[in-house]
């Protein structure tokens, strides 16, 4: 896409922002709000920081990944001032004035210290982590949660410019993913395949949109496996590879499975079972869908594979009665994507009122109806987890599972595959793998 194009996006994206803001904040009874950026913060009894994620309310108005101790004023019918936090300082490279097109629509003052614009008259919203008592300096309501799950349900659907961000994000992740294949075939260790996908996604650690899971055999059962050997498996089984790129604050979240050599072939027919369910599944997403029955689609699909391979004797209605599939796949189908990996509101309708998930599918992290413009993840999986599949072996559904067909698949770990989809009005478009 051209530097002018995104551009245009992104001046229509913020037009969008002023006009949704305006509304919003004349609905809620506010004036003005300030939105912070926030910042590090320290480990305890140390002077070192944790990795630092700008507040995503903040990013959705400017493209600032990693800024901190700055401030965005929104006032209906007036610039949106910036206030970004740049001190001298010989320690640290201090933020610099941004040179973009989208800098035209803002007022953007730099200095020293991290103090908020001075409040407009009327009534003020402060939205961040932000301490009591600044709110209570300014006069301003500290995140009033009426006006926070109307700002969390505008991010819900996105628009041009910000589809336009997670696409990049999903082909700079492509390319980390092609790399770290290459090196778990080339035999490396968790940690090489880890090195490869951050040099090929250009990107640093710090800068993943979450702590990418590299799993190479049954490692590739731990669901947030969160390690990195650093010595090669002396057998190459499979690697399950869940990672992430982020551009100007959005982020990809994909994942693969691959088989190595070493692999039983069922592993590979099963990789292949799961990417076909997956492909079937991402087939019906449309607005107007309830993602809860497509979650329960899921687990038919799941058990109709698990027969087919002969890891099940028993129907895939009784699998997902019995607690089969769940046990052999225990999270969600997907979530909604965005300035955060689990973006918000996908517990939510349109009101803001809740939408728990499901009492047998507490990990389900989106139970709404579809509408054009979400972008959701789309990620099936099978895995051999014993703390969870062993418990049926005493109850009458371990009567309908191949235990020695588990045993054999145990070492393989387990398999998910991932795509970023956004739910069109003429159909799905898959962000990973369109060009």
């Amino acid at each position: 896409m051209s530097a002018t194009r995104l551009d245009d996006q992104h001046d229509a994206h913020l037009e969008g922002l002023e006009n949704a803001y305006a509304r919003l904040l004349e609905a809620h009874g506010y004036d003005g709000v300030l939105l912070y950026s926030g910042a590090p913060r320290p480990f305890f009894g140390d002077d070192q920081q944790a990795s630092f994620a700008t507040f995503a309310h903040f990013l959705h108005w400017v493209p600032l990944a990693g800024i901190e101790h700055s401030w965005l004023l929104i006032r209906p019918g007036q610039r949106p001032l910036l206030r970004i936090h740049a001190p001298a300082d010989f320690w640290h490279l201090a933020p610099s004035l941004p040179e973009a097109a989208w800098t035209r629509r803002f007022t953007i003052e730099t200095g020293d210290d991290a103090v908020p614009p001075a409040p407009p008259r009327g009534r003020l919203a402060i939205v961040g982590e932000v301490d009591a008592a600044t709110a209570e300096r300014l006069g301003a309501v500290l995140n009033p949660p009426a006006l926070c799950r109307a700002l969390d349900e505008l991010r819900m659907r996105k628009s041009d410019y910000e589809i336009a961000c997670l696409r990049e994000a999903n082909q700079l992740a492509l390319a980390g993913h092609a790399a770290a294949r290459r090196a778990f075939l080339d035999g490396d260790a968790e940690l090489d395949i880890q090195l490869a996908y951050l040099k090929a996604s250009r990107q640093r650690e710090s800068q993943v949109p979450y702590q990418n899971i590299v799993g190479l055999n049954e490692h590739a059962g731990v669901l947030h496996y969160q390690h990195y050997d650093i010595e090669a498996a002396p057998h190459r089984y499979s690697l399950l590879l869940d990672a992430g790129r982020r551009v100007a604050g959005y982020a990809s979240d994909i994942t693969r499975t691959w088989a190595g050599d070493d692999a039983d072939p069922q592993f590979t027919a099963l990789i292949e079972g799961v990417e076909r369910l997956q492909q079937r599944l991402i087939a019906e997403l449309r607005p107007g869908l309830d993602y809860v029955a497509l979650h329960e689609r899921m687990h038919l699909e799941l058990g109709r594979l698990l027969s087919e391979q002969a890891l099940i004797e028993c129907s895939s209605e009784a699998a997902v009665e019995r607690g089969i599939t769940r046990a052999f796949c225990p999270h969600g189908l997907g979530h909604s994507l965005g300035l955060q990996v689990h973006d918000v509101a996908g517990r939510c309708d349109s009101r803001g009122e809740p939408l728990p998930a499901p009492e047998r599918d507490p990990a389900l992290r989106l139970t709404r109806t579809l509408e054009a413009g979400m972008v959701v993840t789309m990620e099936p999986g099978f895995y051999i987890i014993p703390m969870l599949l062993e418990p049926l072996q005493a109850e009458p559904a371990g009567r309908d599972i191949d235990w020695a067909g588990v045993a054999r698949l145990a070492p393989h770990g387990g398999i998910r595959i991932e795509d970023n989809i956004v739910i069109g009005e003429a159909g799905p478009i898959n962000l990973t793998r369109d060009k």
